[in-house]
């Protein structure tokens, strides 16, 4: 027996909260070109910024801030950038996992994949992505060119992410997961 996908047809417009990690951004010695690079990627899906913020490197102000904007119920998404590599002032993949209820590791691992084809220095990211009540939180690196690339590489799950966290996609048939042609009895 076929089971068939229940997606809502409607254009899903997604809240987006762009939250940018830097201790030289937050302090006003450094513009956020990731963050920009993070809104102009953005803008290839139906979607909304409602919050933008550049705060510093500190593990409790950034898993405070994930919190409170997931909490919020506003946001479906929250796209981070910095504070992923191996320094001892990256700290966003603990903050974001001590905020979490559920990690979804497909997200870093397919940005890492593809960063690799690029360089071996993507092996270095410790990005990580979860969801928090019925908000998807994607860590990304801090430099605009990573950013970028790393954006792209998501970009395309992000709405049906949305869907699924939100409850409105319930099952899946063999041929929307690229399997078969959905003939089977």
């Amino acid at each position: 027996m076929v089971k068939y996908i229940l997606f809502s047809r409607d254009i899903l417009m997604i809240n987006i909260g762009i939250l940018t990690i830097s201790d030289k951004g937050s302090q006003g010695q450094r513009y956020d070109r990731s963050g920009e690079v993070i809104r102009e990627g953005l803008s290839r899906i139906e979607s909304t910024i409602i919050k933008y913020e550049v705060i510093p490197d500190e593990q409790a102000v950034i898993a405070g801030r994930l919190a409170e904007w997931a909490d919020g119920g506003g946001v479906d998404v929250i796209i981070t950038a910095g504070g992923t590599g191996l320094s001892q002032r990256d700290v966003t993949p603990e903050a974001t996992l001590s905020v979490v209820d559920k990690t979804a590791p497909g997200f870093a691992e397919a940005m890492r994949l593809k960063s690799l084809e690029k360089t071996p220095m993507a092996m270095l990211s410790r990005a990580t992505a979860g969801v928090r009540k019925q908000c998807l939180i994607i860590n990304l690196p801090g430099s605009p060119k990573a950013v970028g690339e790393c954006l792209e590489v998501v970009l395309p799950t992000i709405p049906h992410a949305v869907e699924i966290i939100k409850g409105e996609v319930t099952e899946h048939t063999l041929q929307d997961a690229g399997i078969g042609k959905g003939n089977a009895n």
